[in-house]
């Protein structure tokens, strides 16, 4: 009878540990954590602000290098959004505001031209992934984009690119990303940097 009292003890305050509002506390955080950390991977919006460099003029610039002449690179602000669906595929959208004119060196004279504004979207995949530790990691992203490039007289011009950057992400909310571009068609490279936040 002792030993029967004594089981039926012990199973009631184990069903009472179990009940009680820590444990309920408890496993309610790890449910949440692990519920925050689906969310995270899942979808992802990541918003930026940088600057874009390009190298190579696409207009006139065989006429310029058959003058003898070199191509300034020319500055423009970028304005970057990205969007993640899925684990490793990105929808990128961009926008490019030209901080300056376009400058070639011709003869020793310096010759401006109209920098045109430029904005476009297409996809990116995360190709690799380095950890550096428990809160930072780097990130390999690449692929193609389309670019609408506004001339004068509102003159549009549709470009595809080919694009690749470097993240490096901290607390998976700070981002900070350098990276590469060449439009095919009006062989124009460039070099785009910034940082941004992910929410």
């Amino acid at each position: 009878m002792n030993t029967r009292n004594t089981t039926l003890t012990l199973l009631i305050l184990l069903a009472g540990i179990l009940l009680s509002p820590s444990a309920f506390s408890q496993q309610t955080s790890v449910k949440n954590d692990t519920t925050k950390k689906e969310e995270k991977q899942g979808l992802t919006f990541e918003l930026s602000f940088g600057s874009s460099v390009l190298f190579i003029a696409g207009d006139k610039q065989n006429t310029i290098f058959q003058q003898g002449g070199v191509v300034v690179p020319t500055s423009a602000l970028l304005f970057f959004a990205e969007f993640r669906p899925l684990k490793r595929m990105r929808i990128p959208v961009f926008f490019n505001l030209p901080t300056e004119t376009k400058q070639f060196l011709v003869n020793g004279v310096i010759v401006n031209q109209k920098a045109n504004i430029t904005f476009g979207t297409g996809l990116e995949f995360k190709i690799a992934q380095f950890k550096i530790s428990d809160q930072t990691r780097v990130d390999l992203e690449v692929g193609p984009l389309a670019s609408c490039i506004v001339g004068s007289n509102w003159n549009f011009r549709f470009a595809p690119i080919a694009t690749g950057r470097m993240r490096i992400v901290k607390n998976d909310s700070f981002a900070m990303y350098f990276g590469t571009s060449y439009s095919v068609g009006i062989n124009v490279w460039g070099l785009i940097y910034g940082t941004g936040y992910i929410f």
